[in-house]
């Protein structure tokens, strides 16, 4: 009798957000064409059965994902903790790209799959919204009191461009660079929208 291989254990942790971190990885290294429920479950030390469980289908997998990345890289940038914008703001950005960039990626290949696949699109609208509002929350809770949806959208178009950058080579100092000069526009536009 043939003794059974063990599967080792997921250096994802257990449950259905290991199988997201897993998807998040998978598309990262290997765009959304490398995306299946073995790839997940090989990725995460599971049975492809539990990721079909969990999920449904492939979209619903994408989807989940999707939401899963944005809050996992909303939480770990502290947009909505603007109201103490500091040097942190710089900081904590660029912290996220070095700890974690497949999230990045991962956001990045939805989009731009989005294109090809327009029944994504909804999924891509709903990630820019969740980090416009996030940052939105930020901005009220600073003091801004005039055009806050607008501020925020502009802000994260500032943010997003920006993390493109960076995971596409460009110097980190650079980047940093022009976080600063955001950062410093965005204190500026707050104090201009607390004295109205």
């Amino acid at each position: 009798m043939k003794t059974p291989v063990p599967v080792p254990p997921s250096k994802y942790g257990t449950g259905k957000e290991a199988l997201l971190r897993a998807a998040v990885e998978v598309v990262a290294a290997k765009g959304l064409r490398g995306l299946t429920y073995r790839s997940v479950a090989e990725a995460a030390g599971v049975n492809n059965t539990l990721v079909a469980h969990h999920f449904g289908s492939r979209d619903a997998l994408i989807a989940a994902a999707l939401d899963w990345a944005a809050e996992q890289s909303i939480s770990a940038s502290k947009l909505r903790e603007a109201a103490a914008l500091g040097h942190s703001f710089t900081e904590s950005l660029l912290d996220l790209l070095l700890a974690e960039p497949e999230l990045q990626v991962f956001q990045y290949e939805m989009i731009l799959e989005a294109r090809r696949r327009p029944e994504l699109a909804g999924a891509v609208s709903a990630l820019y919204e969740n980090y416009v509002s996030a940052l939105a929350e930020g901005l009220a809770a600073s003091g801004l009191n005039r055009n806050v949806e607008v501020v925020a959208r502009t802000l994260f178009a500032s943010l997003d461009g920006l993390v493109l950058q960076y995971l596409a080579g460009v110097d980190r100092a650079l980047i940093a660079a022009s976080l600063e000069e955001v950062h410093a526009v965005l204190l500026f536009r707050i104090g201009a929208g607390t004295q109205s």
